[in-house]
């Protein structure tokens, strides 16, 4: 099972493995208090799509077609592997993030591309 959580939400015993797939280590968050089991920064969109994104809900669907690319095609390409890895490894799988919006962050991409391989 795999669930998406923001790296501020309080980490629960459900959480099983903790992944964090952003980039950069989310502000103000301990080690510690985060809970990180692995950090996959590699997976994390590439910073040229990243920095064009900007979390603007009206560039999520071209950003999620991109990040997808990027996924099959560029330097992610070993990260998400072995985020499928994980993936087929543990019972649950919780992918953290920094970004406010719940709805429109590379999590979401990355959850929903782990699901359509696991169908």
């Amino acid at each position: 099972m795999i669930k998406i959580k923001r790296a501020y939400e309080s980490v629960s015993d459900d959480d099983g493995y903790r992944v964090l797939v952003d980039r950069i280590w989310p502000r103000g968050i301990s080690k510690e208090k985060a809970a990180i089991n692995e950090w996959l920064k590699e997976v994390a969109p590439s910073n040229k799509l990243r920095k064009w994104f900007g979390h603007d809900p009206a560039k999520y669907a071209d950003f999620h077609e991109q990040y997808l690319k990027e996924l099959n095609d560029g330097s992610q390409q070993e990260a998400f592997e072995r985020l499928c890895e994980l993936n087929r490894e543990q019972d649950q799988l919780t992918l953290v993030y920094g970004a406010k919006d719940q709805e429109h962050n590379q999590a979401v991409v990355l959850k929903e591309r782990l699901e359509q391989i696991n169908d």
